[in-house]
């Protein structure tokens, strides 16, 4: 069915509805009654999640009511259903709102996620809210299931108000419940008109009017005033469907008028009661949803957050408590010193530090920093090379802890910082992260000018420089930051999206990086689950994958999905194949294997491209493309890494079908300074490389207290490599350059300064590009490189004008880099193509695997019957290893196969040789042993390690298969210091980390035990009982076994 035909279809519905419900679009006529003290709670999904932002329903309600002394939570958050609660801090059965909830809501939800903590349940917050009212925020996400899931979608939605009116959360009665509907979708140019989403909100708007009068629930239609409002030609949202300040605005009013009834607002005193909101709401949301949550009550929360992170969510309900009496005292007109309350406030106990020195653990740094010029001379650079420092803290104080970097069409770099890593602490003075602009005015390679474009950040883990402003991931947010009169300070914030997971902060949407179009990928690591709602629905992801963003389309999307630890750092080679890093794994990975269409809960093993020289964590990525640099090292990928090799590893890249391998060249540089922690890289416009690090003493998050006091937020430097023998690149004209100019610039080599070009015309009036383009097009010379027809194709694909008659040149092209390339662009233009199918199908029969490969993860994203079709051809051209994981999850997404359980995914098979009993514990331990930061990390899947980053293998060795005490105490305690292993000798400068406090008895026995029967070995099981009693023998040990020590304990 056609999507006309289909949209028809369901406005005919839609009239047969309006028909039968005689026209009552109106709210109903009853309000809820308020009482003095009242405790208000929003419950839903993004629509009331996104009201913290702006704060106007709040403030409307308390001008409204002033003598009731409200008191008002927010416990919403996208991707949220009447029955689904995501939530990675809770565990699998803590995913659903009431009991039964599983069975009701959409299968696509069901699937195990692995989630793990104590986070409460939303019954148990309501409770310990005590709440009398309930506000209701449903129906956007489900309706994107459509007409189908109507009935299903009903018995949720009914089953939830029953449970929620059965409840009694003040301890005395039930409370007082309002649904309220999403509000309706506003057509935006380029971007969605609306029909269809729209049909499926009336349907679904209509359905819990039904349901609520069912249950005699006071229902709110948000839906039909709302689609009044955008009569008036403005923007009510961002991008058709999030409301922006405006529609929030409208919003509040609508609410309480329909919820509460007319009141006498205090206009005088609206801006210091919204101001006292918004603080409040700050507050708030460092409690309900605190970053790094993973530490306050999730899978990290033992061993050091029971010694801090209680008294940390005491101290913020006070503060939040305070601001409630603040709001309170503004609308009684009486004085209230809140920095005096806040004062009165419980004190955080002292953390102590578990630092050891480098020669009790070398994964540490030194406490007393290296200064930046003396840091330089401790870094040996490949030979030819050179290295200089561009600034640090003692020139810049500002430079405090910089993380991601990136160059402007100016030539400026812009550095964001996170001194607050890794994140605020209550009572502090709030974070004031920073997205600071060098400049080096006299071109001597060091900069002199610093200019803060934002100092109010929090936590800005990525970012990237777009052609309507600067993108920075805020939290569980993605805000967009504007300067509109040219000081070089933004002055306009919108956030853009939410409802991205910060559990783990350094986990959260990371490592900004724009492909051809502009459209700009987002790495999210493991543990996360993200649920992020826009105009084109709900996208969600969990544990390990990457989103993209389009600025020119508003479009979100889970980019792909893979089994991967932390992605830090993604880049482009100059035919828009992706690659990244993801760190804990020590891997470089090919992105395109895991771009077929998300489904939550289902992710794919990220192939390894890298053949030695394995280190980890790596960190920052970026392709060799610069004149300045030899000749031979050109397409060459360097790698960042930051424990234990200090460093930057350089790959040769080569070629093959279907993807790629790499071959070690060398270090391109080593530090001394064993503070350095290089974390992004970046070629500049005058060809010179720039590498950011962020400076700390300690590195590690599970092996140290989140609030150890020796964590370091005050350091931070930014170096430049060069090859004096070779000439630097003369910067190419980009700001300020004519459309022309800007054209030419993509015949240079430089991969970035093409990426900063195709940024600049993004920005400029889209036809004009499209007709110049074309014109330029026409003028290349018949021998000019076939690439140049590729980056037009992209400049149509930014200005979102995609040549489709080019597109159909490229596909044929000889080069299967170009018909690759130009699958690509294909897959990301499928309804604007209207040869989509056999251009398809040509892709899906192509000689070179690669281009077959992109076929079929487009095919993912098409009908059922066309998609088959595709698959079938490319199944029978040929499925090689690396295809078939992809051709197999993209023929699941097209059959709606069952997404496959944790369990069977990550199957396990003991030997035969144990008993039933050791062999449960055997399957145990497999899953302990994979667990992100456990032993996979270092010793890798097969237990043969990485010798060259120091970590011995597992596989043949007395140290794992002898004495069992032996590998028990190693275990608890830890172990550092020279170790040989199969006849190799391992320095030992890097620590095993010592599971004392991070395993219980019996999760210890498990993975011992597989670790002792696989990887070809063969030895005793291990008990419980038997690490209890170690455990109890060893208690007094302090500090991590040196393994002479334990050699001569344990003698072979």
């Amino acid at each position: 069915m056609t999507k006309r035909r289909l949209v028809h279809r369901l406005l005919f519905h839609v009239f047969l509805l309006l028909a039968a419900s005689s026209g009552h679009f109106l709210h109903a006529a009853t309000k809820l009654p308020l009482e003095k003290g009242d405790r208000i709670t929003l419950v839903g999904a993004g629509m009331g999640s996104r009201m913290v932002h702006y704060g106007h329903f709040e403030t409307e309600l308390h001008l409204r009511f002033p003598n009731k002394e409200l008191t008002i939570r927010n416990l919403c958050d996208e991707g949220n259903t009447p029955g689904f609660r995501p939530h990675p801090g809770r565990e699998q059965n803590g995913q659903y709102a009431f009991p039964g909830a599983k069975e009701l809501i959409s299968s696509k939800l069901q699937a195990t996620t692995g989630p793990r903590g104590h986070f409460e349940t939303p019954d148990q917050w309501l409770t310990r809210l005590k709440c009398d009212v309930v506000l209701a925020f449903f129906g956007f996400n489900s309706s994107f299931d459509g007409p189908r899931e109507l009935g299903r979608f009903k018995k949720e939605l009914d089953a939830f108000l029953k449970h929620t009116a059965a409840q009694k959360y003040n301890g005395k009665s039930a409370p007082r419940i309002a649904l309220i509907s999403p509000t309706a979708i506003q057509p935006m140019k380029g971007v969605t008109n609306g029909s269809l989403q729209n049909a499926n909100l009336i349907l679904y708007v209509e359905a819990m009017r039904e349901v609520a009068k069912k249950n005699g629930i006071l229902f709110v239609d948000a839906y039909s005033p709302s689609a009044k409002w955008y009569g008036d030609g403005q923007a009510h949202t961002v991008d058709g469907a999030l409301l922006n300040d405006l529609g929030y605005r409208k919003l509040a009013r609508l609410l309480a008028d329909a919820i509460f009834g007319q009141g006498k607002p205090v206009a005088k005193l609206r801006p210091a009661v919204h101001k006292a909101v918004m603080e409040k709401n700050y507050y708030w949301l460092n409690d309900y949803k605190v970053p790094n949550g993973v530490h306050v009550y999730g899978r990290r929360y033992n061993p050091f957050g029971p010694k801090n992170y209680p008294f940390e969510l005491k101290k913020t309900r006070e503060y939040t408590e305070i601001r409630d009496r603040a709001i309170r005292a503004i609308l009684k007109g009486e004085k209230f010193d809140v920095a005096e309350e806040d004062a009165k406030t419980s004190q955080l106990p002292e953390v102590q530090t578990n630092y050891l020195p480098r020669n009790r653990n070398s994964k540490n740094g030194l406490l007393e920093y290296t200064p930046g010029k003396k840091a330089k001379d401790q870094i040996t650079v490949a030979d030819g090379y050179k290295i200089e420092l561009f600034a640090d803290e003692s020139r810049f104080p500002d430079l405090a802890n910089p993380v991601q970097m990136a160059f402007d069409n100016k030539g400026r770099l812009w550095v964001s910082t996170m001194a607050s890593y890794p994140h605020y602490r209550i009572g502090d003075p709030l974070p004031r992260d920073k997205l600071i602009i060098f400049e080096d005015t006299d071109n001597d390679g060091k900069a002199d000018k610093q200019t803060n474009f934002a100092d109010d950040l929090h936590i800005p883990i990525g970012f990237e420089i777009s052609h309507d402003g600067v993108y920075v991931s805020q939290s569980g947010s993605l805000v967009r930051l504007r300067d509109t009169n040219g000081d070089d300070r933004y002055d306009e914030k919108e956030v853009m999206l939410s409802g991205f997971d910060d559990h783990d902060t350094h986990h959260a949407i990371s490592a900004f990086c724009a492909d051809p179009s502009g459209a700009f990928i987002m790495g999210e690591g493991v543990f996360l689950h993200s649920n992020v709602e826009s105009v084109f629905g709900p996208q969600r992801g969990s544990n390990g994958g990457f989103f993209r963003y389009s600025p020119q389309r508003k479009t979100i999307i889970r980019y792909s999905q893979f089994s991967i630890p932390n992605p830090w750092g993604v880049a482009f080679d100059d035919y828009g194949q992706d690659i990244f890093l993801h760190t804990s794994g020590t891997s470089l990975s090919w992105m395109l294997p895991g771009m077929v269409k998300a489904r939550y809960g289902a992710n794919l093993k990220a192939p390894n491209l890298l053949t030695s020289n394995k280190v980890r964590p790596t960190s920052g990525v970026e392709f060799v493309s610069s004149r300045h640099f030899p000749e031979e090292v050109q397409g060459d990928v360097l790698i960042n890494n930051n424990i234990g090799f200090l460093g930057i590893k350089q790959h040769k890249m080569i070629d093959q079908d279907p993807g790629f391998t790499t071959e070690y060249r060398h270090d391109l540089l080593v530090s001394q300074d064993f503070n350095f922690r290089p974390t992004d890289l970046e070629f500049a416009p005058d060809g010179s490389l720039y590498v950011v690090d962020w400076q700390n003493a300690l590195i590690g998050h599970m092996q140290h207290s989140a609030r150890d006091p020796n964590r370091d937020h005050s350091h931070g430097r930014i170096y430049r490599v060069t090859y004096p023998s070779r000439p630097l690149v003369k910067p190419a004209k980009i700001d300020g350059a004519s459309i022309a100019e800007l054209l030419e610039n993509l015949k240079l080599p430089e991969y970035r300064t093409r990426y900063r070009t195709r940024r600049e015309l993004r920005g400029r009036n889209a036809n004009e590009v499209v007709q110049a383009t074309q014109a330029w097009l026409k003028n290349l010379p018949k021998d000019a490189d076939e690439r140049l027809q590729l980056e037009a194709l992209w400049v149509s694909w930014g200005a979102n004008r995609i040549d489709l008659e080019l597109m159909g040149k490229l596909l044929k092209s000889e080069d299967h880099r170009i018909r690759s390339g130009a699958a690509r662009v294909l897959r990301f233009n499928l309804k604007k193509t209207p040869r989509r199918r056999a251009w398809l199908m040509a892709a899906a029969n192509d000689p070179h695997g690669r281009v077959r490969l992109e076929a079929i993860t487009a095919a993912s994203y098409m009908g059922k019957r066309v998609g088959l079709e595709v698959l079938a051809a490319a199944e029978a051209k040929g499925i090689d290893k690396t295809l078939r994981q992809s051709f197999d999850f993209a023929k699941g997404v097209l059959e709606n196969a069952p997404i496959p359980r944790e369990a069977d995914v990550h199957k396990v098979a003991p030997p035969k040789h144990l008993s039933k009993k050791d062999a449960d514990l055997f399957v145990k331990g497999a899953e302990v042993y994979n667990r992100e930061g456990h032993c996979v990390t270092c010793h890798q899947a097969n237990g043969k390690g990485l010798p060259d980053s120091g970590f011995p293998p597992l596989n043949g060795t007395h140290w794992a298969t002898g004495d069992p005490d032996l590998l028990i105490k190693l275990t608890l305690k830890g172990l550092m210091g020279p170790i040989e292993v199969k006849g190799k000798t391992y320095p030992g400068q890097v620590p095993m980390t010592p599971f004392e406090h991070l395993l219980k008895d019996d999760e210890i026995a498990a993975v011992l035990t597989y670790v002792r029967n696989s990887f070809g070995n063969k030895a005793s099981p291990i008990q419980s009982n038997d690490v209890s009693q170690v455990r109890e023998a060893v208690k007094a040990h302090l500090g991590l076994y040196q393994p002479v020590d334990l050699l001569k304990q344990h003698p072979r």
